[in-house]
């Protein structure tokens, strides 16, 4: 199931010159720092197609209940191992299924975070979804594609082992590791269709609809029948199944989201990072200290301050940073010691829509806003969040105004 909508700090101090940088689509690479991962509960395990790929902590816990599971149940080592290689062969399926979607993302030029792969499944965190309903169909649909396509492969190769195939007997708890996977498949390629976010079905549903409707207006007609899915798995998970009540609140969540998700961009779809940006802020100097920092914070300035080195912006230092390095290095200690080398920056003159995006998907709560080089603003959710309430309070204002007229 695909979302759009997650470190160490290098402790050397700056170089004697400023760290190499490249820039694309708003992403800035500073001096090599250490791999972040997704999140605090997640690491990562290796790279797929240029990829990071993590796994969140409660995936090993997993692991270790599968394999409990059997022994208590009476079974022997070797049962209990084949378990837990059947989960991981699950979740390279899941990967595999999440990488369908990362890699036709990328023909239309949108980038893939990463992937985390959760006990309930993976996501792929995309840098955005298209606003062409064909991409946003192609993409959702990649994705069941690969499981579609493996379960083909599965079918073939116990076809050929065994020359004939009694359908009946395949299934997926139990039996032959290739008929499990099999099924595996073609369960993942059908669940995932539903036409409910945050599943497949629930994009492919709303892509569908927005060839004949608006963008906000498909997601709200998707968003209900997802909602009203939730609601029928929830009582059939009552009435039989526990864990679908799990998934019903799930997709219930995932719903809302989406919903909530694709309204926001539509406010902001027309509005400037210009327009939004705050234009009264302070850098600070790779070479000062993280004690000159920690005093603009506690002056209540600002929290985030892009980091210059030569006139050229080459980091973020965050609070959290300084709070993370105070102890550990002290507060005379360099501030490009603490600060983060990999960070994205907006345009000016770009859609407030897009940089939003990026600043939800980024490890810093606020986004340097650059031009020609040079740092003229600085963008945060809570300043957008002050320009959307004044801009639904002149509303309000102007269509009472309109009514008073019209009496």
């Amino acid at each position: 199931m695909s979302m759009t909508h997650h470190t160490l700090l290098g402790s050397a101090p700056p170089r004697s010159t400023a760290p190499e940088q490249t820039e694309t689509r708003g992403r800035r690479e500073g001096a090599p720092g250490a791999q972040r991962s997704s999140g605090a509960w997640s690491f990562r395990i290796g790279r797929v197609a240029g990829i990071d790929v993590h796994i969140h902590a409660t995936f090993l816990m997993l692991l270790g209940w599968v394999a409990l599971s059997h022994v208590l149940e009476g079974h022997g080592l070797i049962q209990a191992l084949g378990g837990v290689l059947f989960v991981i062969a699950v979740f390279v399926v899941v990967v595999l299924h999440e990488l369908g979607h990362a890699l036709t993302a990328r023909r239309f030029g949108i980038r893939t975070r990463d992937i985390t792969l959760l006990p309930i499944g993976g996501v792929a965190r995309l840098e955005r979804m298209p606003d062409d309903p064909r991409q946003e169909l192609l993409i959702a649909l990649a994705g069941p594609a690969v499981n579609v396509v493996l379960a083909a492969l599965f079918f073939g190769l116990l076809l050929g082992l065994e020359g004939t195939i009694e359908m009946t007997g395949m299934r997926l708890s139990g039996g032959p590791f290739l008929s499990r996977m099999m099924w595996l498949n073609v369960s993942l390629a059908l669940f995932n269709l539903l036409p409910a976010f945050p599943m497949d079905g629930g994009r492919v549903l709303r892509a569908a609809l927005s060839t004949r409707m608006g963008r906000v207006r498909a997601t709200e007609t998707a968003a209900r029948l997802g909602k009203g899915m939730a609601i029928l798995l929830g009582l059939v998970g009552l009435l039989y199944n526990p864990l679908l009540v799990f998934i019903a609140l799930f997709v219930w969540m995932g719903a809302g989201q989406e919903a909530a998700m694709v309204e926001l961009r539509s406010a902001l779809i027309h509005i400037s990072v210009g327009q939004a940006m705050i234009t009264d802020f302070q850098t600070i100097d790779a070479d000062a200290p993280l004690g000159h920092a920690l005093d603009h914070i506690l002056a209540g300035f600002q929290g985030d301050f892009p980091v210059m080195y030569g006139g050229e912006l080459v980091g973020v230092l965050t609070r959290d940073d300084v709070l993370r390095a105070l102890p550990e290095l002290g507060p005379d200690a360099p501030v490009g010691s603490a600060m983060q080398r990999s960070f994205e920056v907006a345009d000016p003159s770009e859609p407030l829509a897009d940089a939003f995006a990026r600043l939800e998907g980024s490890k810093c709560r606020s986004l340097p806003v650059v031009r020609g080089g040079a740092v003229v603003g600085m963008l945060t959710p809570e300043h957008v969040g002050e320009l959307l309430a004044v801009q639904q309070a002149l509303g309000r204002t102007r269509r009472a105004a309109m009514d008073r007229g019209l009496r």
